[in-house]
């Protein structure tokens, strides 16, 4: 996961780009220019599909979690059919075939919709060639995505399967979160250069980084033990779906030192970034909300023994949890510098 948009100047992002004035004015060709918005995107328009990616990727999430938390996950006991008969839940499935099949009808709207970002980016002007590679590998992890969960249907929703299909869609919003960061359409940020006599030292920038980078790794650790505890408790999909064989109070008691682990690290980002001023403050501090909030829905849940409404929060704050985390690391990459020319006198400096 990268930032990096060496590939494509800073300009590409606010329409001033020299390729993007050379497009805008080549007439109109071959058959995208019959749908509005794809003959020629524009950098808000681009911006637009990489949160609507964003924004279906989370959702699926939830989905997925109320499947699970109302023991939906065999009600379309086989795959790629719903039963050996049909492609659609017929009445004896009831309730549970409804909820898994528009689950798995949902799959067929997110991959419109990845397929609709992947060609609005590829089309930019101002696209970077790897943005054109993020949003391929998002588009084509979309349908193995699907692949997964059928092979959870098939192993009669084996744990390890349930949290790998898990797993998969937590990188995929990861994935679409840093696709949304390097499509805003306003100039990418550069890091300081040595004419900054305001920018702190390489060393104070590392450590701003490797934070940045524990915060992200702890929360996909706290994430993946989420998924064990998940495996060994209640919530298995289905009345005879095998658990994880592992102790839920353990499992639990190992997600929570994680939690604190993860806490500690949030706080000394969010100080560093306080103390030393730097362009993640704001992000920390989303970061830290975002976390405490879901420490609160993870204990309240724990505490009530798991109503399903706050295990599908759970799994949604999970989602939103990682792209705090992806967000604080990529701006931690790629500080928003303020330039030198623009800088307001010091007083005390004129006046030395």
């Amino acid at each position: 996961m990268t930032s990096d948009t060496s590939n494509a100047p800073a300009t590409a992002r606010s329409g001033d780009h020299p390729a993007a004035a050379g497009d805008a004015r080549r007439p109109l060709t071959g058959p995208w220019r019959f749908v509005p918005g794809f003959g020629r995107p524009t950098a808000r328009f681009v911006h637009r599909w990489a949160i609507a990616l964003l924004v279906s990727n989370v959702g699926i999430v939830a989905t997925g979690g109320a499947v699970r938390v109302t023991a939906s996950g065999l009600g379309c006991p086989t795959w790629p059919r719903c039963t050996d008969e049909s492609f659609v839940p017929h009445g004896e499935l009831g309730m549970h075939g409804a909820i898994e099949f528009g689950n798995r009808l949902l799959t067929f709207v997110l991959i419109v919709i990845a397929i609709a970002t992947w060609v609005a980016v590829l089309r930019s002007a101002g696209a970077a060639r790897r943005d054109k590679w993020l949003v391929t590998l998002i588009a084509l992890g979309i349908p193995f995505q699907g692949v997964i969960g059928g092979i959870t249907v098939l192993t009669q929703l084996n744990p390890w399967v349930v949290a790998l299909h898990f797993l998969l869609s937590m990188a995929l919003v990861s994935a679409s979160t840093v696709l949304v960061y390097r499509m805003r359409p306003y100039p990418t940020p550069t890091a300081p250069g040595s004419h900054d006599a305001d920018a702190p030292s390489t060393a104070t920038r590392r450590l701003g980084i490797y934070l940045a980078w524990l915060v992200y790794l702890v929360t996909w650790g706290t994430i993946y033990l989420g998924t064990v505890v998940t495996g060994s408790g209640p919530h298995a999909g289905d009345v005879d779906a095998p658990r994880n064989g592992l102790d839920p109070g353990n499992a639990t008691q190992l997600h929570a030192d994680a939690v604190f682990t993860l806490v500690g690290l949030a706080i000394a980002a969010l100080v560093y970034a306080r103390v030393f001023a730097r362009p993640q403050q704001r992000s920390a501090v989303v970061f830290m909300l975002l976390l405490l909030l879901q420490g609160l829905i993870g204990f309240v849940q724990f505490a009530t023994d798991l109503p399903i409404a706050l295990v599908i929060a759970h799994m949604f704050g999970s989602a939103v949890l990682l792209i705090g985390a992806t967000w604080q690391l990529l701006i931690a990459r790629n500080p928003i510098v303020k330039d030198p020319a623009t800088k307001k006198a010091d007083p005390l400096r004129e006046s030395a």
